[in-house]
């Protein structure tokens, strides 16, 4: 051997040289993905804090019947307004059952029934619209009443179901099916790694179909927390099982080995939090209740918690936003497939 080949072979290393060795090695993905997890575990504790630590209302749309603009009415208002440092957004009903149809519709979350004369009020609210809200109006409409004198009749016009005392339960079982939906993809591009773009829509298809039933058998049939119309919520879960998964799909093939960062990031950071499941939407901080709806976790919780506690009264928006998503991934899928680390 030479001696200027002996000289380089045995001259120190440069810090070139270092962080050459460094990003070829396996310690470089190892340390950016530490270092993105310890930021993941603050993200993902802080958004679920902002949410949902100290909920507190914005704006409470309530119907209102009777002589509101009079008093105990008026006054009843301006306190409750006062005490939840809130707008009471009134919507005034000729009828009663006008009212509660609005309630239904899930257009408000209350019914405040003014009679004419005398000092008293009726306030009926609706526990199967928000839990959080419910309990939050009736605390503060019994102080109001107590500080202004105006009696006030307080009941629950759609209360929730036995087994589901807080509310949560819709939440759980959305949030199931938005994390299996991702992990299963995760999987399938770990173990099945060869499956075709076809194949692998299809086996997602078939996970979300299978997955969803599940989640209904374990909740409602063993379990018994809630009575689930079978069918629609067995299509709602499977739905955003799948839509859960094609969005990791999407994201795989856009961006490869990171992909669970946006997945993440969308549908557990923002998406779950801002779903109105936990807390409902009129308590959430104002962007988190308007985003919510357009994202897969805000739009099953909303098409699920109309399936089960108001019955003829689905709305079309959540479907809209579930399959737009869903086609969506697919499409990008589809059309970056050739990016895809899976295929034969």
């Amino acid at each position: 051997m030479s001696d200027s080949a002996r000289g380089a072979r045995e001259r120190p290393p440069t810090r070139a040289d270092r962080w050459t060795a460094f990003r070829e090695s396996p310690f470089l993905p190892a340390t950016v993905l530490t270092l993105i997890l310890a930021a993941a575990a603050g993200l993902f504790a802080g958004s679920y804090t902002y949410a949902m630590a100290d909920p507190t209302p914005r704006t409470v749309p309530t119907a209102v019947v009777g002589a509101y603009r009079e008093d105990p009415g008026r006054r009843f208002v301006a306190g409750l307004e006062e005490a939840l440092d809130a707008s009471v957004k009134l919507h005034p009903y000729d009828s009663r059952s006008a009212a509660v149809a609005a309630v239904d519709e899930q257009k408000v979350f209350a019914v405040l029934d003014v009679p004419a004369g005398g000092d008293a009020v009726t306030l009926d609210l609706s526990g199967a619209s928000g839990a959080s809200v419910a309990e939050v109006l009736e605390q503060a409409a019994q102080k109001v009443g107590r500080a202004t004198g105006v009696a006030v009749e307080v009941r629950d016009l759609r209360p929730l179901q036995e087994g589901d005392p807080r509310g949560l339960a819709i939440f759980y079982i959305s949030l199931a099916a938005v994390i299996i939906g991702f992990v299963g993809a995760i999987q399938l591009s770990v173990h099945a790694r060869d499956l075709n773009p076809l194949e692998r829509i299809a086996y997602t298809a078939a996970y979300a179909l299978l997955g969803g039933f599940a989640i209904v058998a374990a909740v409602d049939w063993l379990l018994g927390a809630l009575d689930l119309p079978f069918v629609q919520s067995w299509m709602i879960l499977a739905l955003t099982m799948f839509t859960s998964g094609m969005v990791f799909t999407m994201f795989n093939a856009l961006v490869g080995r990171w992909a669970m960062l946006p997945t993440w990031g969308l549908m557990v950071l923002l998406g779950n939090p801002s779903s109105g499941g936990a807390v409902s939407w009129p308590l959430l901080p104002s962007p988190l209740g308007v985003i919510g709806q357009w994202l897969p976790p805000g739009a099953s919780v909303n098409a699920q918690h109309t399936a089960v506690y108001f019955p003829g009264h689905q709305h079309v928006f959540p479907f809209l936003v579930l399959a737009g998503w869903a086609v969506l991934s697919c499409a990008v899928f589809w059309t970056w497939r050739h990016r895809h680390p899976g295929g034969r």
